[in-house]
């Protein structure tokens, strides 16, 4: 049962929490104005699209981005206050211990933990896909795009398509050539000069083409003007950019991740490291809420600078790991899962070491 201590730390914990974020919102986006604003008047976005289409599509990524060190932040502030008012060395005269103390804390980093889960996965991808679009239209010079030119897919168990270009936002593929293969030989081949992806019709319409199937004596050759199909390949198959993951929801993540498996499309790891630090992410909320107390409740010399300083160091070692061990997930040297993983593992250890170490 929660104690009034206890409601009492998790509001403050909440109070303080959305306070740092305001802030640190605040100030991104003023720095990322400042930055960007000659992109904007020179490309010729308004001050709505700005405003709506943008910064309030990118306040759900804010937000994810900057829990961590709000509630870190938050965690330091309070039990730094605590600890130099000696009301936890109060409370442990009382009877209450450090890992009882711990609880509210506990709890506040679980429901945060939830809330960005949640978050993450269904909030974000939506706001990140309507900023994505401003961006490339206002601000980007460069693609993201992974895949350009002569991109290769297997769209079945025998069937391989070579598209020579890809126009992803009008969705049509130009120069395509699909190659079928039974019992080890090539039996047909389909060629077609254009082929679009039709939203209302959920099929793809090929233009100017001809089928050339291959039999003992030579081929039979067939030409068409038009021709509507389904094939096992859709345009965000084709047209992969290295920010899908962050503009889809989970159950999305999962049919893109065995889309690109079914194609043969390659380069899977870097997607299954971005989905998995999705869902690994929220586990960063309790690890730095460990630490974070775990540190402030030792009254230091210095008083709080000490604690801030110190936490810092760990938020950049802590991010510094993370990006570390990402490469090595994206060329696969590492199972993307665990080097997703290990930092957070890591400073978790590191976070029960200053738990355990400080003064009961």
């Amino acid at each position: 049962m929660l104690t009034k201590i206890d409601r009492f730390i998790i509001s403050r914990l909440f109070s303080i929490t959305a306070f740092v974020l305001m802030v640190l919102i605040f100030v991104f986006i003023v720095i990322d104005f400042s930055e960007k604003s000659d992109d904007f008047t020179d490309r010729g976005a308004t001050f709505y699209e700005i405003g709506v289409d943008y910064y309030l599509h990118y306040i759900p990524e804010m937000i994810r981005l900057v829990s961590p060190v709000a509630i870190f932040v938050a965690c330091l502030l309070l039990t730094g206050q605590l600890s130099d008012r000696l009301e936890i060395i109060a409370m442990k005269a009382a009877g209450i211990s450090l890992y009882r103390l711990l609880l509210p804390y506990l709890l506040f980093a679980l429901t945060m933990a939830g809330l960005i889960h949640y978050l993450d996965g269904y909030v974000v991808p939506l706001s990140n896909s309507e900023r994505v679009k401003f961006e490339r239209e206002y601000i980007q010079d460069r693609s993201d795009r992974i895949d350009r030119n002569r991109i290769y897919r297997q769209e079945s168990a025998n069937r391989y398509v070579l598209i020579n270009y890809f126009h992803a936002s009008e969705k049509t593929a130009y120069r395509v050539i699909f190659y079928t293969y039974e019992d080890g030989r090539l039996s047909e081949t389909m060629e077609m000069s254009r082929m679009q992806w039709s939203d209302e019709k959920e099929l793809w319409e090929m233009r100017n083409g001809e089928i050339r199937k291959y039999n003992e004596t030579g081929f039979e050759r067939i030409d068409f003007s038009e021709r509507d199909t389904t094939f096992n390949l859709l345009p965000r198959d084709i047209a992969r950019t290295s920010s899908d993951v962050y503009q889809l929801t989970y159950p999305q993540i999962r049919d893109y991740l065995a889309s690109i498996e079914r194609s043969g499309a390659g380069g899977i790891y870097m997607p299954m490291v971005q989905y998995y630090g999705k869902l690994t992410y929220p586990i960063s909320i309790i690890v730095v809420t460990l630490i974070g107390m775990a540190l402030a409740s030792v009254k230091r010399k210095g008083g709080r600078g000490v604690h801030i300083a110190a936490g810092l160091a760990i938020s950049f070692l802590y991010l510094a790991f993370m990006k570390m061990m990402e490469p090595f997930g994206y060329s696969g040297s590492i199972d993307p899962f665990y080097a997703v993983l290990a930092p957070h593992v890591f400073f978790f250890i590191v976070g029960l070491v200053l738990l355990f170490t400080a003064k009961k």
